[in-house]
């Protein structure tokens, strides 16, 4: 992590005091829009899964390189010297010694060898297909993990908010139970309460003001997640829009959309793909295999291997059939495991399914419990504030005592915190509706802010370097001349941008204001 990158968490966690939670920070608001168009162009998750992704488009190169053909250029060079040693000096038959022999000898040779392959069986097919699959469902889990980088974008914003409110109204209540125990002590002056009226005081406002630090803890602790996850610190944040326009209308519909968009079930889907691809190429091991080889050689072992002249030229052209016959069972015992990894593949999109399906449940039940206690908290609130300054009115004259007017602020105070949290928690649950449908994507929350496309690094590798035009038909060749050919995945179709993107709430109009 850079010293920038550290400062900043540093200072979102230490600097969530209260005149830096209450006092504005620039003139315009940040939006909810904001933040996700920083998280998604700069979190380093997103931008490191992106690069995975990137990473894993190569795994197609590399299978089509079984296509290829190959080319490589050796040369040597020799130098030799036999010498005899005087042990080893012998005697002619007419006993005269035999001098030393020293024989020096050199060569040199130089080849080119060129291997092209004509049919595999389909082995290389069944690689090429399994890793289309593995790249598609790549795609998918980087479109989940954007998902869940921005649902946490989402309820980092809505916690902040939430905590931004309920430390307003903890530093109301500290002010408030400020006045009561002034008055209760004023009061006691001149005899009309006791001393127990004003203890009560006292204790509910040291209450009061140890709520009011554990909400400036939240409060950092919610920024610090904010910085974390969108890159700078929150500063005045505004009301989070509406996300509406993408939810669905019932739960049947969420599961109708989640059955064929959530990114976490298509990628299983396509390493379900996959498996079955490797089934097959499992399968071809049994299948000859078929290349063409041509060589061209030049070699010298004379006592001038650098003389041009002096060399030989041999030139190999040849076609070679490897047919398995015999493999000691293994090729049979990878064909069995290769199919129970598809059958355990398979059988996991059924549990992802249900998975999905299960959590498009909790979170709907989640958003209907939410909203439903939004209008409880509501009316909470109306009749708590109600009774609250009737219970202050009732104690003036004598019909009240301290303790009821603390119990009755008291309770107006939950019932404001109860509204706050009842309303982030219906916003963050019907973010996660939408991430389990696969609808919480940049491109429906943030339309003007370029999007990030997968598909172009897989495109520019489709004709790199490598690349011959005769590997095409050598490919058709052996898809089809197979006895099981892989099947080829093809890319599910996305479902289409809902406009118009985040919105700004609309502005409540000031009382006596040109409408």
């Amino acid at each position: 992590m850079s010293m920038t990158a550290r400062g900043r968490l540093l200072a979102a966690i230490f600097s969530a005091t209260l005149g830096g939670a209450l006092v504005a920070g620039p003139a315009a608001a940040e939006t909810l829009a904001d933040a996700i168009a920083l998280a998604y162009q700069n979190n380093p998750t997103i931008l490191a899964q992106r690069a995975t992704q990137r990473a894993l488009d190569e795994n197609y190169v590399q299978a089509r390189s079984g296509w290829r053909p190959t080319l490589s250029l050796s040369g040597s060079a020799t130098w030799q010297e036999n010498r005899t040693p005087l042990a080893a000096i012998q005697r002619d038959v007419l006993g005269r010694p035999v001098e030393p022999t020293i024989v020096n000898g050199n060569g040199a040779g130089a080849g080119l060898t060129f291997s092209q392959p004509l049919w595999t069986g389909g082995r290389v097919a069944a690689q090429v297909s399994a890793a289309q699959a593995d790249i598609l469902a790549g795609r998918e889990n980087l479109r989940r993990l954007e998902a869940q980088i921005l649902g946490q974008v989402v309820q980092s914003y809505a916690d902040v908010r939430r905590d931004q409110a309920a430390l307003a109204i903890r530093e109301e209540n500290v002010k408030v139970l400020t006045r009561q125990l002034e008055e209760s002590q004023a009061r006691f002056d001149v005899g009309e309460v006791t001393r127990t009226d004003v203890a009560q005081s006292q204790a509910r406002l040291a209450q009061a003001r140890a709520l009011f630090q554990q909400s400036q803890a939240q409060l950092a602790i919610s920024r610090a997640t904010y910085a974390q996850v969108v890159g700078q610190n929150p500063g005045d944040l505004a009301p989070e829009p509406s996300l509406a326009y993408m939810m669905p209308a019932d739960p049947d519909q969420a599961f109708a959309i989640a059955d064929q968009n959530n990114p976490q079930l298509r990628a299983q889907q396509f390493t379900e793909q996959a498996s079955r691809a490797r089934v097959a190429g499992a399968r071809a091991e049994r299948l000859p295999n078929v290349s063409a080889q041509s060589s061209l050689r030049f070699n010298s072992a004379r006592d001038e291997p650098y003389e041009r002249d002096l060399y030989d030229r041999e030139f190999t052209a040849t076609v070679n059939v490897t047919v398995p016959l015999f493999s000691g069972g293994l090729v049979s015992s990878r064909i069995r495991q290769a199919v129970e990894r598809n059958n355990t593949d398979r059988l996991t999109t059924e549990i992802v399914r249900r998975s999905v399906l299960q959590s498009i449940t909790g979170a709907w039940s989640q958003l209907i419990a939410a909203r439903a206690n939004i209008a409880s908290s509501e009316e909470q609130v109306r009749a708590a504030r109600i009774a609250a300054e009737g219970t202050r009115q009732e104690q003036q004259v004598g019909l009240r005592t301290t303790i009821d007017v603390l119990n009755a602020e008291q309770e107006l105070r939950q019932a404001e915190l109860n509204q706050v949290t009842a309303r982030r928690d219906e916003y963050v649950a019907a973010a996660t509706v939408l991430t389990q449908m696969g609808r919480l994507e940049a491109k429906n929350l943030t339309p003007s802010v370029p999007q990030y496309d997968p598909t172009r690094n897989f495109r520019k590798l489709r004709m790199t370097w490598g690349w011959v035009p005769w590997e095409e038909p050598i490919g058709i060749v052996d898809h089809f001349l197979t006895p099981w050919p892989a099947p080829t995945p093809d890319a599910k179709p996305a479902e289409a941008p809902i406009s118009p993107g985040l919105q700004p709430p609309p502005a409540v109009p000031v009382q006596g204001a040109p409408r």
